[in-house]
């Protein structure tokens, strides 16, 4: 915790936030008005959080169409959450990005849609032309906190970093003004979420290294490659019982389908 929340860290969150724009969170505090505010207010905040008594405010509901119809709901944190989530996925992230698995590919440096994509077009290439596609149901509404809190655990010894990640995990929604507290999920739009996302997934990763899996993760889309459309039945059953029963996630089965690579879309290409 000493480390996220020393002064060249929280200079750099500011300067990464800064950087993203976004609008203001439920306090109505804009990204530019955060410096004058921490040059009054800066110690106090950083006791707080070093003491493990800092509470961090509710998240604001915000809709944005997707291109593939329908709408995606985003929680904008405060400015100053969504720079004290940087300043704490600064530190953890390069922890975690020497245990992640190869075949992973989102939210991660030196990595990128275009290079998972040609990772797949090398399976197909080699005859591996049948594809898995599993899509997650929800994903980011319903990842279970007990279990996040636990892989975290794993690696993370400091328990006052432990309780402000739950806490976040924990923090309201504002939806016309109204709070409504959340027992599961991890809202889009914050900046620690792809993080966690990545350390709830690399469990599902592991799992197929260790069934010797041919496959390509870009965040929650996950395709498998195969030789044949048997072989896909089977695993798109055992991996689809795994993620259920093991991870507590939720399968969408409408979208789910084992096919030919050029009858599904990975990423947006066919």
């Amino acid at each position: 915790m000493q480390v996220v929340c020393s002064h060249d860290n929280i200079r750099r969150a500011y300067k990464q936030v800064k950087q993203n724009k976004g609008v203001a969170g439920v306090d109505q505090m804009p990204v530019g008005a955060f410096a004058v505010w921490y040059a009054k207010e800066g110690e106090y905040l950083l006791k707080r959080l070093l003491a493990g008594t800092y509470q961090p405010q509710a998240v604001k509901l915000a809709e944005i169409p997707k291109q593939s119809g329908g709408k995606r709901k985003l929680g904008i944190p405060t400015v100053t959450d969504r720079i004290i989530q940087q300043a704490i996925s600064q530190v953890l992230g390069p922890i975690y990005e020497r245990k992640f698995s190869y075949h992973s590919y989102g939210f991660r440096p030196n990595r990128s849609a275009h290079k998972a994509l040609a990772k797949a077009s090398g399976y197909v290439e080699a005859g591996r032309t049948i594809v898995v596609d599993l899509d997650l149901k929800t994903f980011f509404d319903v990842v279970n906190h007990d279990r996040l809190m636990y892989r975290l655990s794993e690696t993370i010894g400091d328990k006052t970093l432990l309780r402000l990640i739950r806490r976040y995990l924990q923090s309201g929604v504002m939806t016309d003004g109204v709070i409504s507290q959340r027992t599961e999920g991890t809202p889009q739009g914050s900046p620690l979420s792809p993080l966690l996302s990545n350390i709830v997934l690399d469990e599902l990763d592991t799992e197929l290294e260790r069934r010797g899996h041919n496959f390509v993760r870009y965040a929650d889309d996950c395709n498998l490659f195969v030789r044949s459309q048997a072989a896909g039945e089977r695993v798109m059953q055992s991996v689809s019982d795994f993620i259920e029963n093991k991870l507590k996630l939720i399968v969408n089965n409408a979208k789910s389908k084992v096919c030919y690579r050029n009858q599904t879309k990975f990423l947006g290409y066919t």
